[in-house]
């Protein structure tokens, strides 16, 4: 299809359409923040309309992702101009905390519900992400966290099954991954980069946490990586009214 006239050429190419038995938003996100990380701060976007008819999608859908974009920072509008790549911001730590030592730490019971464990060809999205070659096979696992038995998080994360094999065929019922990777594949000296924003959950996450979609949640995602490159990708969503942030600081 050509591109229409004063559209931006985007660094990563659109696929003709996306893939049938996934949330067609969970993809039109991990497509749109893969085009947003190879355009420069102050790029612009294609519209609404462009996506929408390049991916068979209704415009709403489009407009939907693009809104919760613009609501975590990472795009930004000019009103009658378009919709620009804003500035990254992330949030930085030398280590890592699983949840499952976060929720220790804070005297509860961590546990986890399976939504679904995936195999998959790696995206040109996932690939650079994860650092491996295109349609290397990745795995995304996909589980509803809790403490006390309460719904507190819905946790995606995506890994190289070339890296470590068999990771699918784990029992993922309250299993901490991070300790999982520690205890079979010898992973240790784990850096993290995150970055988080305050989001509304969608229909279906809203479902899985036992919340209203306009309860506000953090979303946090980034990036894990050892001494060998990156160990895992991902992105959390927290229910603001169960969890908080604290972060401490010095200089």
């Amino acid at each position: 299809m050509p591109r229409p006239r004063n559209e931006p050429e985007l660094a990563v190419a659109l696929p003709a359409e996306l893939l049938a038995g996934r949330p067609k938003g969970d993809q039109l996100r991990e497509l749109l923040v893969g085009v947003i990380g190879g355009m420069a701060p102050g790029a612009m976007l294609p519209s609404e309309r462009v996506l929408a008819e390049r991916l068979q999608l209704a415009r709403g859908t489009v407009r939907q992702e693009i809104e919760q974009l613009v609501a975590e920072g990472l795009l930004y509008r000019r009103p009658g101009h378009g919709t620009f790549v804003a500035d990254a911001k992330f949030l930085q730590s030398s280590a890592l905390t699983s949840f499952t030592q976060d929720m220790r730490a804070r005297g509860l019971t961590p546990g986890a519900r399976l939504v679904s464990v995936e195999v998959t060809a790696a995206t040109p999205q996932q690939a650079n992400q994860l650092g491996v070659a295109r349609a290397t096979a990745v795995i995304q696992i996909t589980r509803v966290r809790t403490a006390g038995g309460v719904p507190i998080a819905l946790e995606r994360a995506l890994l190289s099954a070339l890296r470590f094999p068999g990771l699918d065929e784990v029992d993922w019922t309250d299993r901490s991954l991070y300790q999982l990777l520690a205890e079979r594949w010898g992973v240790r000296r784990i850096a993290s980069e995150r970055r988080v924003s305050a989001v509304l959950p969608r229909r279906h996450e809203a479902t899985l946490l036992q919340i209203a979609t306009t309860q506000p949640c953090f979303a946090i995602e980034g990036t894990s990586q050892d001494p060998d490159g990156v160990v895992e990708c991902g992105r959390s969503l927290y229910r603001a009214d169960r969890y908080d942030l604290f972060i401490r600081a010095s200089g």
